[in-house]
């Protein structure tokens, strides 16, 4: 790579990686998991930046590489993941309701399947539009729709059901304490 490339590449990374951390972020939930998927994406873009002739989409290959690596990741852990019946408790450090619901969506979105996590994030994080996101993803526009709306109605109802769960154990603490007031 020719030393200017290095340069354009190293002025790249300097001015977009706080953006492009947070997209790592919101693909993986471990801080320091996408810390290490942002990284690994810059060194696959590295060897491949001068083959990118508009640099305006460097961004746009940038996530595919963080979502594809993510993918392999997912795949080669996939084997070792036993399911179990219930989610384990999200901890959450701040006690600000944007924190908690911060968290409890991360929490949440643990529940999709890759695809569906990457439109989600692609579509309401970043705030690509529909066409931009199958551009990225590289599937059709209808393809991000319905996977977009199956990813949706999974986050809703899995909302639901921690919502029915939380109201009947506070129901039943109440009745606890109603029993051991009497």
């Amino acid at each position: 790579m020719a030393q200017g490339e290095v340069l354009e590449f190293e002025e790249y990374v300097r001015t977009r990686q706080d953006a492009l951390l947070r997209s790592a972020r919101r693909l993986v939930p471990d801080p320091l998991d996408a810390q290490d998927l942002l990284q690994t994406a810059l060194v696959r873009t590295y060897g491949r930046w001068e083959g990118i002739a508009d640099k305006r989409l460097a961004d746009a290959y940038l996530r595919r590489v963080m979502i594809n690596t993510r993918t392999e990741w997912w795949r080669a852990r996939k084997l070792e993941e036993v399911p179990t019946e219930q989610l384990p408790d999200a901890s959450v450090d701040d006690a600000t309701e944007q924190h908690a619901d911060r968290a409890l969506l991360m929490d949440v979105m643990k529940v999709l399947a890759p695809k569906q996590r990457s439109v989600v994030v692609l579509r309401h994080w970043e705030q690509m539009s529909t066409e931009e996101t199958a551009a990225a993803l590289g599937m059709s526009a209808g393809t991000v729709k319905s996977t977009l709306h199956r990813a949706l109605a999974r986050l809703r109802e899995e909302l639901e059901s921690r919502d029915n769960e939380e109201r009947a154990a506070r129901a039943l603490e109440r009745e606890e304490r109603e029993c051991c007031a009497a």
